[in-house]
């Protein structure tokens, strides 16, 4: 059976110094956002860019009125450190 959802896949990105990092997600067209892979490419690492990919992927989920689906650890940890997102949380893993 085929979903009939529509899923748009895309990435929110942070360019550096010639790296990229991203944070990868699905948006559907019932509302939802899911959040599945961040990447920080070593020579970024420890500089708080993850937590900016993060924050960034919550607050558009919240301007859009989106309902969020978290796969990627990184953004469930984010969460839990910063609970004024909670409430856009539809699905915990």
């Amino acid at each position: 059976m085929t979903d009939p959802r529509k899923v748009t896949k895309s990435r929110f990105e942070f360019d550096e110094d010639g790296e990229t990092a991203w944070l990868e997600f699905d948006r559907d067209d019932q509302g939802w956002m899911t959040l599945l892979h961040t990447e920080v490419p070593p020579s970024l690492r420890g500089r708080g860019i993850a937590a900016i990919l993060a924050r960034t992927a919550l607050e558009y989920a919240r301007d859009e009125k989106l309902k969020v689906d978290v796969i990627c650890p990184l953004v469930a940890d984010y969460i839990r450190k910063n609970p004024e997102f909670d409430d856009l949380v539809g699905k915990k893993r």
